[in-house]
């Protein structure tokens, strides 16, 4: 079993008396057809690097997989859990990544940019050549996964991020990451009483918002699954194993939101959204990382997440997850 870090090895996520406000300071470099950035889309020559417990890291692997860009991009896998300086490669014979050859993550931000002082968060994509990497800025790696590489995107792959829908998907993003995405976030992570009730009210008032739009529409935009769809799933996913009880999100469950809970087992029985979800590593990271809000680090055994394979029956509202294209092939 892994070594968990002790409670003073991690890093701090509350910040007394103010609002939590998360760090955006991103590499923003892309990944593009035309290389305008100095990193041409190549098969074989990027890797990304995610890990299971992380929501935004989540997304990358169900697009990923989506798209069926397996074969062009390959994935380095961290554990669960990690220490103030870094994710680590701990799932790995020896602790090493087996293409990167490099026992943390912190190793290729360092190749990029020595000493780096931001965060060194997943998901983050790297140069293999150089060992450098090239971009953690989250919102912007699928959509280039869905709009830049296309030559590599597999017979049959959905489309995530429609031209005639991105301004639509674009707005919806924007609130469901401000409110509930991050908002959760801001929740677990408030310094006051104040900054608290003001993220609660924020968070429940949108899922109260979503589950109106979605009583009538199986998917958020369009009759098919979008980028829209990805980025509510894992917040959605998360939420009853960790953010009700370890975030204060506890106004209700999700499986007590008859909606939302019917819509996120639509999109888990979907082939590439439950089958990149582990329940475990979720848990793992969010109980023994966080050690300002759960000093013991102890794992709650809680909840049952069997229910997340019972019918939902969002199939009587319409519409099918891939168009005209198809699923991805059974792992």
């Amino acid at each position: 079993m892994t070594e968990t870090p002790a409670a003073d090895e991690q890093g701090s996520y509350v910040i007394a008396n103010r609002p939590y406000e998360r760090d955006t300071r991103y590499i923003e470099t892309r990944i593009t057809r035309d290389g305008r950035d100095g990193y041409p889309v190549e098969p074989g020559r990027y890797r990304l690097v995610v890990s299971y417990a992380c929501p935004w890291a989540t997304r990358t692997i169900i697009v990923r997989r989506l798209l069926g860009l397996e074969p062009a991009i390959s994935m380095g896998v961290c554990g669960p859990t990690h220490d103030k300086r870094s994710w680590t490669f701990d799932l790995d014979p020896g602790g090493l990544d087996p293409v990167l050859g490099i026992p943390r993550l912190q190793d290729a931000y360092f190749a990029r940019t020595p000493g780096y002082e931001k965060g060194i968060t997943v998901p983050a994509i790297v140069d293999v050549p150089s060992g450098a990497v090239v971009t953690n800025d989250f919102p912007q790696m699928t959509i280039d996964f869905e709009l830049e590489w296309t030559d590599f995107h597999r017979a049959g792959a959905p489309q995530l991020y429609p031209e005639d829908l991105r301004a639509d998907i674009d707005a919806v993003n924007k609130l469901v990451y401000r409110d509930v995405n991050n908002g959760v976030y801001r929740c677990g992570f408030a310094g006051s009483q104040e900054a608290y009730d003001a993220a609660y009210n924020q968070l429940f008032a949108r899922l109260d918002w979503l589950s109106e739009r979605l009583s009538g529409q199986r998917y958020l935009v369009g009759d098919t699954i979008t980028e829209a769809d990805v980025r509510l799933f894992t917040t959605l996913a998360r939420f009853d194993p960790v953010y009700h009880g370890h975030f204060k999100c506890n106004r209700e469950k999700l499986s007590e939101m008859p909606v939302l809970w019917a819509y996120a087992r639509d999109l888990y029985q979907t082939p590439g959204f439950g089958d990149s979800t582990n329940f475990d590593h979720i848990k793992r990271h969010y109980y023994q990382v966080h050690r300002d809000i759960n000093p013991s680090g102890i794992v709650p055994k809680g909840p049952d997440l069997s229910n997340w394979n019972t019918p939902h029956g969002r199939e009587s509202l319409g519409g099918s997850p891939f168009g005209s294209g198809t699923a991805p092939a059974p792992r």
